[in-house]
């Protein structure tokens, strides 16, 4: 026990010392590309945490979460053009955003939850296209012209570096919420879910109110990080932040790093991020599509439960 102990305060202590040397690396002369570089890291943990909570908890693959990305991003944009927002907008503009990015959860997910497996899975997918198009038809989102937000009164410098310090902390929150919920009963009973929905419900956890509760917390934050996005683009359009190749990363890098707890997507949006970037640097697109493609493939056949199940593994070995 006093082993355990002491790992889990070097852990809070070096989580704590890696947190703090991130939010002042903006401040420092660090490269810009590495701060947008860690901006897409904290991004996509967010994501992925808030993925987690339905996909990797309960077992139930959406593959359309970048629909409340995208109600994020533009709910910002509307809340900032409509009260002249600036650096204060961020805040006051991107929480109403993962509100109402829940709301639309709530509303979706009561008719498309009852649905499972493969079904879920595309009829999420159809809802991300559905809104997309309705956002490139409707005149006062911009249409397919896409919407311009007021920058902040500051330099670009300072900017960029308040964004990166809401984006961490936002990143902090989202992964703190993955944590005590995984370790709630309400984890419990999605873990439940996951394993057996009929057995779960003979044992009286409501498991129609448990998966709303886990897909509309799985939307706020999404919601958030969109908005956040949005203001740090300067510029949303239907097809940046309804992408849905955002959706794919999102699974692929939860499941590579290991669904259903929490460290695993951490660790699969940081490393795939990476990857991401490798990439795109060095390969050309198409061929990058391809690898990621086969990676998909590969995670689905061979690593169903991610990295993190083959570490927990190693562990449980060298302690017997």
């Amino acid at each position: 026990m006093t082993r355990e102990i002491k790992r889990r305060n070097v852990g809070l202590l070096l989580t704590a010392g890696i947190i703090i040397l991130l939010a002042l690396s903006p401040w420092f002369d660090v490269p810009v590309y590495f701060v947008s570089l860690f901006f897409t890291v904290f991004m996509y943990v967010v994501l992925t945490s808030a993925w987690n909570l339905i996909g990797g908890y309960a077992g139930y693959l959406s593959f359309g979460h970048v629909a409340f990305f995208g109600i994020g991003a533009y709910t910002t944009a509307i809340i900032s053009k409509a009260f002249s927002l600036h650096a204060l907008g961020v805040v006051l503009s991107t929480i109403p955003a993962g509100a109402i990015a829940g709301i639309i959860a709530m509303l979706v997910g009561y008719p498309c939850l009852r649905l499972r497996g493969p079904y879920f899975a595309v009829i999420t997918l159809c809802f991300a296209f559905v809104v997309e198009l309705g956002v490139k038809n409707v005149a006062v989102l911009g249409g397919p012209d896409g919407l311009w937000l007021k920058s902040m009164e500051l330099p670009v410098e300072i900017t960029r570096g308040i964004l990166f310090e809401i984006m961490l902390l936002l990143m902090v929150i989202t992964i703190g919420v993955n944590f005590w919920i995984g370790r709630s009963k309400l984890g419990a009973g999605l873990r439940a879910i996951k394993e057996d929905e009929e057995v779960a419900q003979t044992m009286a956890i409501n498991a129609p109110v448990l998966k709303l509760k886990a897909f509309i917390a799985s939307a706020f934050f999404p919601g958030v990080a969109g908005g956040v996005y949005a203001y740090y683009l300067n510029y949303i359009h239907p097809d940046i932040v309804f992408d849905v190749n955002i959706s794919i990363f999102i699974v692929l890098m939860t499941l590579f790093g290991g669904g259903g707890s929490w460290l695993g997507p951490i660790v699969g949006a940081v490393v795939l991020t990476l990857v991401s970037e490798g990439l795109s640097t060095f390969v050309m697109a198409e061929l990058a599509r391809i690898i990621y493609g086969l990676l998909f493939i590969v995670v689905i056949i061979f690593m169903p439960n991610g990295i993190m199940e083959i570490v927990t593994k190693k562990n449980r070995e060298e302690r017997t």
